[in-house]
């Protein structure tokens, strides 16, 4: 591996122009795709093999005219303080929005809410219920705006009309997030290497990068169902990871310059050893994005292989591009004109780093680091035992928003379990009697605590498959509602054996519920998948046992600090202001079991690089305490700089006013704080300390079996130590200086 990357960034140096111009053809072609297609994102969920998703197909089948699987629409309309929409005027107009909307695009039914009982009791609320004959994905720019239209006709006439439900698609967001991060990683950047130069090319790097892979997400979401907030991970990460490998690369560029080697020579030699460390941990990310699969669903699949995708562009254009880049700079990378003097103390080896010296206190106190770490990590992680999940709905919108508003409304005018009704299905094909059935489903229903209310069953043509909407007392999120869903479950199991009718709870909220029971029951397993897929991989590169199980241990600790600490602020409301949260709320679904891909991915990239410069030096001969110290010498400041400046990238987003976006983005950036700053530069060296020798212990047997990857390029070393020594010998003879012949 480090042979290979060694030739490969000789040869970019070297090839600079065809390199260069090969990326900027492929970033033309990304460009010229996005804007010859019109890709679209969806949030539907599929289910299959759950009760909810059988009612689902069911319905389908025998109610076509209810479009189960359509998108759907509430346009909520509230007339003005002391007047209520019953009045002949307000109704007239509430009428005619009701008729638009029908002659709407896609549009296959609309309830009036005159005829279907949607106006609250005052008189002042109503909606109207749209539903559409395609899925979210498939909704038509034209249908979209003939709603919004609806709405605008609405207020003209002196109504307040929001919209809700997933037919509204999402305003475009700021890009306040990504600027902020970009920032801050240049500031970083300028601070770690005192150059512009140095600086510039990790960003310029990054953002190529991360341009083709969001160009080709796009394409790729007009052939396939693409989740609304894949292109945002994809971002997120590929934006972080892609400065972060061309920081590490470009600092090894530097040292080997600063050796004495030809800009060429020290490309090559900053790609055959930090570039294979960029190697096995993108891999490493990869196959924890990637796992996402396993899950089976397809929304969380298509975000895991998104941003699979972008960490993939990512890791070849560090290897590829940067090198090529590096040639056009040449030394110029290597000339600190910003370094303090401090730092340049401490290049030319005058005064000890500041890693040196964190390296030589937690390994001479390493009981009192591993205690703080763990305590420190475990306290954190307390709230994590009151985790309760939810899918985002409308009442996670954006303030402001007119999905928010719509959710507002209805809860105002209905109460708080009207945004998400349940939908009771009474399958009575096998029964002698389906009205009997269904008459049974309703009393069940109605003599249930939180139960608001009722609406009377709906027929199929063939009368043997019937339809009823029950209304929860407590919102859709709440715990109140997953109960309730439970308790309908669980006791139509005595209509089945009185009727032999089958009864299922489907709906928008029951999907939810359902998702989020599995994505729960999925989380061990997957877990169990990604670690030891990953522990196979660190011990194929560190060649010890205890290493990788020790990377695995800190990675679950942070994992679980920062459950803690989302549960703290976004479901129990800690400190919810300074972090703009509007309200608690249980976490979203998705997050815990895609922060355990994404951050056990991220966990790794620290532990490769920081730990293979230790490993680096305990092969060259350096003792146990001695080689953590080393390793800290050269890779504690950039460790530190790459781990700031994902925080950096990852904390912007908390600006971001979508829920489910700012809470990926603390939950990345508190992962990334604790997993980097106190996992890999604390309990890791504490616990290596501790373990000495051991640490690096592998049976003979293993040993034999393992292929040597060669991560942190001992036989390249040596191949070219050698090639040197021959080539000293010669220019000796000949009294004549030769320049380093190209290896292989």
């Amino acid at each position: 591996m480090a042979t290979f990357l060694y030739r490969l960034g000789r040869l970019a140096f070297r090839r600079r122009w065809l390199v260069l111009l090969a990326w900027i053809a492929v970033l033309v072609a990304a460009v010229v795709g996005v804007s010859s297609v019109s890709g679209s994102t969806t949030d539907d969920f599929t289910l299959p093999g759950t009760q909810s998703q059988q009612a689902i197909d069911l319905l389908e089948k025998e109610f076509p005219q209810a479009s189960a699987g359509g998108a759907t629409a509430r346009v909520v309309m509230e007339a003005p303080d002391g007047q209520k929409l019953t009045s002949a005027a307000h109704k007239q107009e509430v009428e005619s929005l009701v008729a638009d909307l029908r002659k709407a695009p896609q549009v296959a039914n609309v309830t009036d809410p005159f005829t279907a009982g949607l106006v609250n009791s005052s008189g002042s609320i109503a909606y109207a219920q749209v539903t559409y004959a395609v899925p979210q994905a498939d909704i038509t720019t034209a249908a979209s705006n003939a709603l919004h239209q609806v709405a605008d006709k609405g207020e003209k006439a002196g109504l307040d009309v929001s919209l809700g439900g997933n037919a509204v698609l999402e305003e475009e967001q700021s890009n306040a997030a990504e600027l902020i991060g970009l920032l801050v990683a240049a500031f970083v950047l300028v601070i770690t290497f005192g150059s512009l130069v140095a600086a510039g090319l990790p960003l310029v790097s990054a953002i190529v990068g991360v341009g083709i892979a969001l160009c080709a997400i796009t394409v790729a979401s007009s052939f396939v169902d693409m989740a609304s907030n894949a292109q945002t991970l994809a971002l997120m990460l590929g934006l972080a990871v892609a400065i972060d490998y061309a920081l590490f690369i470009v600092s090894r560029y530097r040292t080997e310059l600063r050796e004495g080697h030809a800009p060429e020579e020290a490309a090559g030699r900053a790609l055959g050893t930090a570039g294979s460390a960029v190697v096995f941990a993108g891999l490493t990310v990869v196959i924890a994005l990637a796992g996402l699969s396993v899950i089976g669903i397809a929304m969380l699949t298509t975000m895991g292989l998104a941003a699979a995708f972008a960490i993939t562009v990512a890791v070849l254009v560090a290897l590829t591009l940067l090198p090529a880049m590096l040639g056009f700079t040449g030394t110029r990378v290597a000339h600190g004109r910003l370094t303090t003097r401090r730092v340049c103390a401490e290049q030319r080896g005058r005064r000890v780093t500041m890693g040196v010296r964190w390296g030589r206190f937690v390994t001479r106190h390493p009981w009192k680091m591993l205690l703080a770490s763990v305590v420190g990590l475990g306290v954190l992680a307390i709230p994590a035992l009151s985790l309760r999940l939810t899918l985002p709905d409308d009442s996670m919108a954006a303030p402001g928003s007119t999905q928010r508003v719509a959710y507002d409304t209805l809860s105002k005018g209905f109460g708080p379990g009207f945004s998400g009704p349940l939908t009771i299905v009474v399958d009575a094909r096998g029964s002698d009697d389906a009205k009997t059935a269904a008459a049974d489903t309703s009393a069940l229903l109605e003599g249930l605590g939180d139960v608001a209310a009722v609406r009377p069953p709906v027929f199929n043509e063939a009368g043997d498959v019937a339809l009823l909407t029950a209304v929860p007392g407590s919102p859709p999120t709440s715990q109140e509602t997953v109960d309730l869903v439970g308790d309908i479950r669980e006791r139509s199991g005595a209509v089945e054996e009185d009727s032999g009718a089958q009864v299922m709870v489907t709906g928008t909220t029951a999907l939810n519920i359902d998702v989020s029971a599995k994505l729960g029951e999925a989380m061990v397993p997957y877990l169990a998948i990604v670690v030891g897929l990953a522990l196979v991989l660190l011990l194929l590169v560190f060649r010890s046992v205890l290493v990788p199980i020790k990377a695995a241990a800190g990675f679950l600790l942070s994992v679980v600090a920062t459950l803690g600490v989302l549960v703290a602020v976004f479901q129990w409301g800690w400190l919810k202001d300074v972090f703009g949260v509007e309200e608690t709320a249980p976490i979203v679904s998705l997050l815990p079991i895609l922060l355990i891909g994404v951050v056990f991915g991220l966990a790794m990239d620290y532990e490769v690089f920081l730990v293979s410069g230790m490993r680096e030096a305990y092969v060259h001969g350096a003792g146990p305490t001695e080689a953590i110290v080393t390793g800290f010498r050269h890779g504690a400041r950039v460790v530190t700089a790459a781990a700031i400046i994902m925080i950096s990238v990852f904390a912007g987003f908390l600006l971001d006013d979508i829920a489910l976006v700012k809470s990926i983005g603390m939950g990345l950036a508190a992962a990334v704080l604790f997993d980097a700053l106190v996992i890999r530069m604390t309990l890791v060296p504490a616990v290596m300390t501790l373990l000495g020798a051991r640490a690096w212990a592998l049976p003979r047997w293993l040993d034999r079996l393992l292929p040597n990857v060669d991560v942190e390029g001992e036989k390249l070393r040596r191949v070219l130590a050698e090639r040197d020594c021959q080539t000293r010998i010669p220019a000796q003879n000949d009294q004549e200086p030769t320049a380093p012949a190209p290896f292989g």
